[in-house]
């Protein structure tokens, strides 16, 4: 019999704690070894009981969620998964949290807590069981004073690329860090690209703005009718199906409250199938980490309709989940580790562009 994940709860409510302690302990592969209240309780805690997942609140007493955890990460990496107040403010803080290295989060309902975590039971404790086999990677903190890494501008594209091409971008869990990772590297003439990270409503704004001050490029929440414009991402808003169509020569983002697929809203699949349909050969994708196997079909048919496809390898991956039912789906091109997907997307580019530019 497979021994059981063992959880430490911390979080600074007595409430909070004892449900989260009866929505583990109910599952049979998992248990509850410990709860703290505030993070120096819990550093004790772990040095005696060794948990293999810790579930962390942002906001607590003495030492807030987010200090402790870059000790944690520093001196004692292991799974963490945030609870997050639903705020702006607690949307910075998990992001922040995520760059540090936890594997994941939950959003803390902000009423009616109690029947709100129970409604969020199946997600917490598929989130635990994620991060008890997730690559957790701890991000170095950067040196006082040091450059932001837009500081290193990517090499143009100017000139050589059609308004046609469209990069489309599918992530799940560990995919806040993959998908700024691949946003860095892009010049402010890239082309276009869409972007489906799985995240709850209230996320995605924060996570937008997040990237838009660090990216050469303009980065924003997909907003239903606008033109899908080249040196601009698009990050499908959480809580909402976002896909593309066409109005005449145009490219147009369609945000629709409509029902989950693959149990996500939004969805990989919703995107990558409108790409395959409108965008076909001038959309290149990149499927990064992520649990399960949305938009592994869907990023098939863009294959088919002629997309060029680059896919996150399992070393670099904080879970290999999408990436390895992209690949079982025939769906990739190129399996790469996450630091070579940007340079290999802008020299498969810059290689089209090159022929374009020869025609003309």
């Amino acid at each position: 019999m497979m021994s059981k994940i063992r959880v430490v709860v911390v979080d600074d409510s007595a409430l909070v704690r004892s449900l989260l302690t009866e929505i583990i302990n109910r599952q049979p592969d998992m248990v509850c070894v410990g709860v703290a209240n505030d993070p120096l309780i819990a550093r004790e805690i772990i040095r005696e009981l060794n948990p293999d997942v810790i579930t962390l609140d942002v906001e607590m007493p003495r030492m807030d969620g987010i200090d402790f955890l870059g000790r944690l990460m520093r001196l004692r990496p292991m799974p963490v998964v945030m609870i997050s107040t639903l705020t702006d403010k607690g949307a910075e803080v998990t992001l922040r949290a995520l760059e540090l290295g936890a594997v994941d989060f939950v959003a803390k309902p902000r009423i009616g807590l109690a029947s709100g975590l129970n409604d969020l039971a199946t997600q917490i404790v598929e989130k635990i069981r994620v991060a008890s086999v997730a690559k957790f990677k701890r991000a170095p903190a950067p040196a006082p004073g040091a450059a932001a890494p837009a500081a290193a501008r990517p090499a143009t594209l100017l000139g050589r690329v059609s308004t046609e091409k469209m990069i489309c971008i599918g992530a799940s869990t560990g995919g806040t860090e993959a998908v700024k990772e691949v946003l860095l590297k892009m010049p402010a003439d890239a082309p276009a690209i869409v972007i489906t990270q799985h995240m709850p409503p209230g996320f995605t704004t924060s996570f937008a703005a997040r990237l838009n001050g660090l990216c050469q490029i303009t980065v924003k929440e997909a907003v239903h009718g606008e033109r899908i414009l080249p040196g601009h991402a698009y990050i499908a808003p959480g809580g909402r199906q976002f896909s593309v169509s066409r109005s005449g020569a145009n490219y147009v983002a369609v945000v629709e409250d409509t029902e989950p697929v693959n149990r996500h809203k939004p969805s990989v699949e919703v995107l990558f199938l409108s790409a395959a349909a409108v965008v076909g050969r001038n959309a290149y994708g990149i499927m990064l980490t992520g649990m399960g196997n949305d938009g592994a079909k869907a990023m098939r048919e863009m294959r088919d309709k002629g997309s060029y496809n680059f896919v996150q390898d399992e070393a670099s991956c904080v879970v290999f989940g999408m990436p390895r039912e992209a690949i079982a789906h025939g769906a990739a091109d190129e399996v790469l580790p996450l630091d070579k997907i940007a340079p290999a997307l802008l020299a498969k580019i810059g290689a089209s562009g090159d022929r374009l530019h020869n025609r003309i």
